[in-house]
């Protein structure tokens, strides 16, 4: 039987891009004023940390999503130093600026403002632009939040039809637009613990917990679930089996962006036919460099390879609960 050939062509889909303005601070004084130390404004959003990564790694990476006109150079020179194809769709005003406060501690405080106003007009060329890459494209990244106009139905019935195409859908999303992807048959879904326990209406404080809130969403028809767990580590359940990978202790630098490292990892890992127990090494290694640096994308390769060398994986089956040390 003839291997299928590895895959480099994906495509990452920003709904709701935006500027970020990160600032370094010893401590955030609350209802006071409050210094920062250093500072950064670059593009970004979950997509697009995504499609910088996949990029570094070696993928051949389309843009899309909705885009503000009145400020988008920022964008457009990241795609170009990227070697990216920018299908984004341009819509009136400007895209969002979200604001990141990180503190010494490692403690990081968002604020998102929202979106730009997208119109049916954009709409139809987005689909038209989104169906037309999925004659060629197999891989599907679509993450972040969802802009004004945009509504959860709505981009749950983007990732059926693609799924329904037979493409692989990595859906990384939160709140409605989580809840609402779930039932779409997406191919890959990493949420975050928090996440999970906001989706199931519980609080989930170990492993364990995560592991049996996760379970239930097997029943959707999702063939692959990752949830993150900061230091923690990540677990992937894949064919009713658990694999869970602990990475080293990191040196926090900044948290931001480190779950849209994992993504990007986990869809350069799949695109490459890694086998399993690699595959999860590799994008938890690559999330755990991303914490002990300053925005994302693949800084050192010796480093990224030191941490692989160090993470801990352990099986677990999803039937027996019993963990098995053999790996």
């Amino acid at each position: 039987m003839t291997q299928s050939l590895k895959q480099t062509k994906v495509v990452t889909v920003t709904l709701n891009p935006a500027l970020d303005l990160t600032g370094n601070l010893d401590a955030l004084n609350h209802g006071s004023v409050s210094l920062v130390n250093q500072s950064a404004f670059h593009a970004a959003g979950k997509g697009v940390n995504v499609a910088k990564v996949l990029s570094e790694l070696g993928a051949d990476v389309t843009v899309t999503g909705f885009l503000g006109q009145d400020n988008q150079e920022l964008f457009c020179q990241l795609f170009e130093s990227m070697g990216a194809t920018d299908k984004f769709v341009r819509v009136e005003g400007s895209t969002r600026i979200n604001v990141k406060l990180v503190e010494t501690s490692g403690e990081v405080s968002d604020i998102n403002f929202p979106g730009v106003k997208v119109t049916p007009i954009a709409i139809e060329q987005f689909e038209r632009t989104l169906f037309g890459l999925a004659v060629d494209h197999e891989y599907f990244v679509i993450a972040g939040s969802l802009p004004q106009g945009i509504s959860p139905t709505l981009c749950a019935s983007w990732i059926k039809k693609l799924h329904d195409m037979g493409k692989k859908v990595l859906f990384d999303s939160s709140r409605d637009a989580l809840a609402a992807g779930l039932d779409a048959n997406p191919w890959l879904i990493k949420p975050n613990d928090e996440e999970l326990a906001q989706f199931v209406g519980r609080d989930l404080h170990t492993a364990e917990q995560c592991r049996a809130a996760a379970s239930e969403l097997a029943n959707k028809g999702i063939d692959n679930i990752v949830v993150s767990m900061g230091a923690e580590g990540v677990m992937w359940l894949h064919q009713n089996e658990w694999l869970q990978a602990k990475p080293p202790r990191m040196e926090v630098v900044s948290t931001v962006g480190a779950g849209d490292t994992l993504v990007a990892g986990l869809c350069w890992g799949h695109m490459q036919q890694l086998p399993k127990n690699d595959l999860l090494s590799f994008a938890t290694a690559l999330s755990a460099l991303a914490v002990s640096q300053v925005g994302v994308g693949l800084t050192s390769q010796q480093e990224l390879d030191s941490i692989q060398n160090q993470i801990q994986l352990q099986s677990l089956s999803a039937l027996t609960n019993q963990y098995d040390a053999s790996i």
